[in-house]
Parts: structure tokens; sequence; C-alpha cells
């Protein structure tokens, strides 16, 4: 089923090549169909490669999607035009009247900074506060997740001696989770930042359900037990070139990166990196659109302020 998205949205015409059908708003107002309400808040700097990412992995599901893209007004974007944030994107006051189905909170590079110290964290805890009783399941990405882990459990993130970059093998901890429908046994996910969080913090809470985690890079997949709070420290939305854009990045800036591990051919810099976590990152969207916010979610929106996660929830 087609993606609802702004009209003229530049990840249209990548999409549609793709043969994923995407319909703007004049074509989708025609359907009498309860599409699902998804809200993306896009804290990442090239916000048109995050949305085209994100959009992509859950066109995979029967169900219509209604898609809004959110921004920190308190931010100022450095990689993306005013012009294009005024035209595709809105604020929180455009929306918090509003009820979501879902909502995505990707990451940002600046994982380095105390929580605090972020332009736009006072704005953001808003939003997270704000999705208890708006929105009924969250998807939190790397940084995204780190913050939200704080802001809602206290649960600190610890820096690392070398940035974490690659692909690396994760492991289930519960097979029977809806959210790891088709899993195999073992998967791939990339993985980019400076911190990360402890096992041992999340076990601290008994709301908190540990589902994934991996010999090299952590603790990966984590959800508060009523599947309203998904928290990922990896970013199963990169595409294939992702990692290594962001290596060549940082190598102008003359960061010294590491190379990505286990992600070039035998470690050659001009070589095709394989995409090994497409199906695992194709896997987790549609599960959770369809096991996890579709049969639960309720018709009526405004009844999430019924079912609001509470404060002796976290």
């Amino acid at each position: 089923m087609p993606i609802r998205v702004p009209k003229d949205l530049p990840a249209i015409k990548i999409l549609e090549q793709e043969h994923i059908l995407v319909m703007d708003e004049n074509r989708a107002f025609h359907q009498d169909i309860r599409p699902l309400r998804i809200l993306i808040l896009n804290i990442m700097p090239k916000k048109s490669e995050t949305e085209t990412q994100l959009i992509r992995l859950l066109s995979n599901t029967p169900l219509q999607l209604y898609i809004d893209l959110l921004q920190m007004s308190s931010h100022d974007s450095k990689h993306t035009s005013v012009e294009y944030l005024e035209r595709f994107y809105k604020s929180f006051d455009d929306i918090k009247e509003n009820y979501y189905d879902g909502l995505i909170i990707t990451g940002a590079p600046v994982e380095q900074l105390p929580f605090e110290e972020v332009d736009y964290w006072s704005e953001l805890c808003e939003v997270m506060e704000w999705s208890k009783a708006h929105v009924f399941s969250t998807v939190h990405i790397c940084w995204g997740a780190q913050a939200a882990l704080y802001y809602h459990y206290g649960i600190p993130k610890y820096s690392l001696t070398t940035k974490l970059s690659g692909v690396f093998e994760h492991q289930k901890c519960d097979d029977n989770e809806r959210i790891f429908h088709g899993f195999d046994d073992q998967f791939k996910v990339p993985h980019s930042r400076y911190t990360y969080t402890k096992k041992a913090d999340i076990l601290q809470h008994k709301q908190l359900k540990l589902l994934s985690t991996s010999e090299e890079a952590g603790v990966f997949l984590v959800k508060h037990t009523t599947d309203r709070q998904y928290f990922l420290t990896g970013h199963l939305e990169y595409g294939r070139m992702t990692l290594a854009n962001e290596y060549q990045r940082d190598l102008k800036k003359k960061d010294e990166p590491t190379v990505p591990e286990h992600y070039f051919v035998k470690n050659q810099l001009d070589s095709r990196p394989p995409f090994l976590w497409k199906s695992a990152a194709s896997l987790f969207f549609s599960n959770w659109l369809n096991h996890i916010v579709y049969p639960d979610t309720p018709f009526e929106l405004t009844k999430l302020e019924k079912l609001q996660l509470e404060e002796g929830d976290f």
C-alpha cells in the first residue's frame, strides 16, 4: 500500500524509481481509508537522506501511512536549507494537538555532548513527554535512544575510547518477540557512535526488556514491556554507503577515523560494501507497523490519552 507524504518531497522521485508506491496528499485525500499516522522527528544533519531511508523501510506494509516530518525549531540546521524545512517539515507547535500511531526519533551526531548541552534538549524533552499521551509506539534510534533512556529512566550514556563504527553481528534475547518475526538467529546491524549503554543499567528497570545484544557492539535493542517504546542503539535505517560517506566526512575533518569494521570488502576502501542488514531493517520496521502498531493502537487516536504511560511506568 502507498505511503502518503508531503507533495513534491524529493524522496518521492527516489522511491518511485524503486517501484515503491508513494502518493501525495491530494491523491490520498480521495481514499476512504483510515491510514496509520506516523511522525518522524528527524534530527540527523542530512534531512533528505534520512527521511528517504526511513520512508523506504516503512513502505514494506499493506497499510496506508500518513507521514508527518518534524524538526526542532530551537536548532539552526547547517546542512538543510530554511526553505526546505519550511516547505516539508512541521514544528512542534504545529503538531502538539495531534495524535499518532507511531513516532520515530532519529539519531544525531551530538553524543559526545552532555544531554543538557544540546541546544534543542528542552524542546526534545517536551516532545518525549508529549509522546506518552499522544503516540501509541515510539522508535528511538542511536542518540535518540540514549536521550530517551536518559530522559524517561535516568539511564546514562558512557564514552568509548574510540568511535564504534561498522557492521556487527547481533543475537536475539527472546525468539518469541513479535518484533523478531522472520528474523534469523543472528543478524547484522550498522553502528556509528562514540558512546554506549550498559546492560546492567537496562536490567535495573523492570519496565524495560533487553531484546538484542552484540558481543562487539553491546546493547542494541530494548523495549518497554508494553511495546510503547523501542530503543535501538544502531542504525538499521542506514543505506549501503552511509558508513562510507561518514568515514570520508570524518577524514576531511582530519579526525583520523578508524575504518568501519566488517564493512568494506577486505578493508579495501574503494570496494562496494555488501548490504548485509537490509532484510533485518525491512523486517524490523514492517514488524513494528504490522504486529505492534496496527493491531494494538486504538482506532480513535484521541483515546491514547487514557492509555498514556504514567510516571509509575518508568
